[in-house]
């Protein structure tokens, strides 16, 4: 039986996955978290097959939480299920370390085919990201978006000014100094020619990164 332990801090979305996964011979969901303490905590209680893994939640999330796990859990490995289909986010969750990218729009159809196949030491990622990210290498770097050229650790700070988060907040999380994560906004600021923070929201909206409410596009 491959155990299987969900990550979403939305529970109707954990509810809709637990479903899908039921429904699948052989696959059982045997642990739930809700942030990414909630995580590391169900990751050091148990043995887990696959971590479904929601790319926004409270606290650490995203590409330096999957870090973190690759460090202290190197052989869970994890799948990305996320909105976002922008394949910056697929390139960048998979140099981090996950082994699967799977949209929230395709899970219904491939979650379990995902999940068996990153269960089984496979990697897995939506045919519509791969197709992305191939059309991609193939664009010229003239053509290449401004955030693309923005560091692992530079994306994350822009995603957290973009969701609202103060320079003190994004600090926490990181487990950096407020000095530090300074300058990591001056330097995305400067790369994506922005000039404040409207600019950056709105930036973001239009990449895809919000929702056109300004909400976490997750």
């Amino acid at each position: 039986m491959t155990r299987i332990l969900i990550a979403d801090d939305h529970a109707l979305i954990r509810e809709g996955l637990k479903q899908i996964l039921g429904m699948a011979d052989g696959l059982s969901v045997d642990g739930e978290a809700s942030n990414g303490a909630e995580v590391i905590a169900q990751l050091r209680r148990g043995t887990w097959d696959v971590l479904l893994l929601d790319m926004s939640m409270p606290g650490r999330s995203g590409i330096e939480l999957i870090k973190q796990i690759k460090e202290e859990f190197p052989k869970v490995p994890i799948l990305v299920l996320t909105m976002h289909g922008e394949q910056q986010y697929a390139v960048r969750v998979l140099k981090a370390g996950a082994a699967g990218y799977l949209t929230k729009e395709s899970a219904p159809t491939e979650l379990v085919a995902a999940v068996r196949k990153v269960a089984t030491g496979g990697a897995y990622m939506s045919l519509a990201i791969a197709e992305k990210i191939a059309l991609d290498f193939r664009s010229s770097n003239s053509d290449e978006l401004p955030h693309r050229q923005l560091s692992d650790r530079e994306f994350a700070v822009f995603l957290q000014l973009a969701e609202g988060r103060s320079i003190s907040e994004i600090a926490e999380q990181l487990c950096v100094s407020t000095k530090t994560v300074s300058t990591y906004k001056a330097r995305v600021f400067q790369k994506l020619q922005l000039q404040n923070q409207t600019e950056l929201v709105q930036y973001a909206i239009r990449h895809h990164f919000l929702n056109d409410d300004g909400e976490p596009a997750n």
